[in-house]
């Protein structure tokens, strides 16, 4: 399977939407990759934003069928989430939240863990978040587009965590101009060009740290 080309691949199911259906379909945009991509519940919409953080290069949904041999017979599984890493790395995802993972889940999920395995790509199953961590991405993902820095902000903020470790707060304080800086913040910090523990929730007393050296975002 690892020779097939799956990046050119079409999804399997298609997305529908229907009055009184039980699960919430849509289309999630990707700054990482430029446009939109199908989810069919909340719980891989979620998923998507994560991995939109990340900076995934692509993300295929629902990228191919995988058939295999079970103690009961022929069964199959359409894995939910194909994503190219920004090392190159491949890695599929499942999304399912853990109280609702039956026996003939855990076994596709096994089977498919094994396939990804033989490829030497990644698999997990997503089965739920830490808490905060889905709240403050969201809140981040508000200023994840390019933003227009006239007035320096940016350089600002990024000269004061370079001097060590401060309050949210404090640093957009410390600016020329805090009720800007705030939002050209959170777009470092979405861009991770400042860090900030994703466990907690985000407020004036989280405490923000330099981020990467180099980074996406403008």
């Amino acid at each position: 399977m690892a020779s097939v080309p799956v990046l050119s691949s079409r999804v399997i199911r298609g997305f529908t939407w229907r009055a009184g259906q039980g699960h919430r379909p849509g289309l999630q945009f990707m700054v990482s990759t430029g446009r939109l991509h199908g989810f069919e519940s909340l719980e891989e919409q979620q998923l998507l934003l994560e991995l939109d953080y990340f900076g995934v290069a692509e993300v295929l949904p629902q990228p191919f069928r995988l058939d295999f041999d079970s103690s009961e017979g022929k069964r199959w599984h359409v894995p939910d989430f194909l994503a190219v890493m920004p090392d190159g790395g491949l890695w599929l995802f499942d999304v399912r939240p853990e109280g609702l993972i039956e026996d003939d889940d855990a076994m596709k999920f096994a089977a498919t863990a094994q396939s990804a395995s033989a490829c030497g790509w990644r698999y997990s199953v997503a089965v739920g978040w830490r808490p905060h961590v889905h709240s403050v991405l969201d809140h981040l993902s508000s200023q994840r587009r390019p933003l227009v820095d006239q007035l320096g902000l940016q350089r600002e903020l990024e000269d004061a965590v370079a001097r060590g470790v401060d309050r949210f707060g404090d640093l957009v304080e410390g600016t020329c101009l805090p009720a800007v800086a705030r939002a050209h913040a959170t777009h470092l910090l979405w861009w991770r060009r400042l860090g900030v523990d994703l466990g907690s929730p985000l407020g004036d007393g989280s405490l923000i740290w330099r981020g990467r050296a180099s980074a996406g975002g403008s």
